[in-house]
């Protein structure tokens, strides 16, 4: 049954950015419900898996660097709180023309903001990463502070510490509807809720919720194969060997993104950042079998130690912006309704910040950052606001 009490904020969404959110908050001693729609954990968003990058390289985005110190810090506090290792530091690999932004850009930020990186051409590259293949025309930075996040003790210990600072979470309860106001009134499958302020982190379903608050944004969520390669020779590219990458070319309209073999024994998962268009309710009868087959052919091309057909395939969902930068605002008409959403395959990582922003915009306080970068506005030549 639902409760009768006044909530300080209901979190719509217990992804990573939701409970980042909703921990940020009852650490504040506010007054915090999260709903989320499903059973958890479940593997149907985008916060599920094993693991994602971390990494303070950003290209020609600088403000997102910035960004990232704080949400390193704020690992390890998770990491104190919880007793357990949630980041494995491995280096972070930029792979990309010598001149294209990921290069270029990444080792520019890294050099101004004092992060230890090496950049290097491909002699260098064969040396200490004889198991990649690249032209010669390519360029490398490997960001030393990158590394691994583990995903699902993220969102476990997350669980855990909102609840042991007072949270209340209730799965398997979806939100119908929202009736905004003085206070908000948030009604589910099992009952009704109110609130001095909402906060919306609903991952793939965005766009379809937010329509009924009559904000129509351009938010498309995307079908990611999660691929995983056998090695040829066993312990090849292990933690100690092989560093997380992410590669870049042609202006950024071709991106692939590696981890080391630490999921599953010998295997190396290596993704396509992009994919089909989809409804996330019927994510699965896509035709991806181009982004198979491109996946399939880089391997060829560049992890020549990797067997060419994937041993694994598993499924993630983002939600990309056309700018492919999130969306942190208030509601145009409704300030006590906060929005965070379109975190385009690259808000993991920048989760711990993200969630204190939002907090930030729900208690109306001061926000540690520049926010511009992230307004719903920025959208109002192309969509109904």
């Amino acid at each position: 049954m639902a409760g009768s009490a006044i909530y300080d904020a209901i979190v719509v969404g217990a992804g990573v950015e939701g409970l980042y959110t909703a921990y940020h908050l009852a650490k504040l001693e506010q007054k915090t419900l999260v709903l989320e729609q499903f059973p958890l954990p479940h593997c149907r968003g985008s916060s599920h898996g094993q693991s994602r990058i971390t990494r303070m390289a950003y290209g020609d985005q600088d403000f997102y660097t910035v960004m990232m110190k704080e949400a390193y810090k704020l690992i390890e506090v998770l990491e104190k709180e919880s007793g357990q290792q949630l980041f494995i530091q491995t280096g972070l690999l930029c792979i990309g023309q010598k001149n294209d932004p990921i290069v270029r850009g990444s080792a520019a930020s890294l050099q101004q903001h004092g992060i230890p990186h090496e950049r290097f051409g491909i002699t260098e590259l064969q040396q200490k990463f004889p198991m990649m293949s690249f032209p010669d025309s390519f360029g490398f930075v490997l960001d030393h502070s990158g590394g691994i996040l583990k995903a699902d003790k993220i969102l476990q210990a997350l669980q855990t510490q909102f609840k042991k600072y007072g949270g209340t979470l209730r799965d398997e309860e979806a939100v119908v509807n929202i009736d905004p106001g003085d206070y908000v009134t948030v009604q589910t499958t099992k009952g009704s809720y109110t609130a001095k302020n909402v906060i919306l982190a609903l991952g793939p379903w965005a766009p379809k919720f937010l329509s009924k608050l009559d904000l129509h944004l351009p938010l498309q969520p995307v079908r990611i194969s999660v691929c995983y390669w056998k090695e040829k020779k066993p312990g090849q590219h292990s933690v100690d060997k092989f560093p997380v990458f992410l590669m870049e070319g042609g202006g950024g309209d071709f991106a692939v993104y590696g981890l080391p073999s630490q999921e599953y024994p010998g295997l190396v998962k290596i993704c396509l950042h992009t994919g089909p268009k989809i409804d996330p309710d019927d994510r699965d009868t896509v035709d991806n079998r181009w982004v198979m087959d491109s996946i399939q052919q880089y391997i060829r091309n560049h992890f020549p130690q990797l067997h060419p057909i994937p041993a694994v395939v598993e499924t993630c969902i983002y939600t990309n912006t056309p700018d492919h930068d999130f969306i942190l605002d208030r509601h145009p008409k409704w300030r006590n309704v906060i929005i965070g959403a379109g975190f385009s395959g690259h808000g993991f990582k920048l989760a711990p910040v993200v969630g204190k922003v939002l907090a930030e915009l729900a208690m109306g306080a001061k926000s540690s950052y520049d926010l511009n970068p992230f307004r719903i506005d920025r959208f109002k030549n192309t969509s109904k606001l």
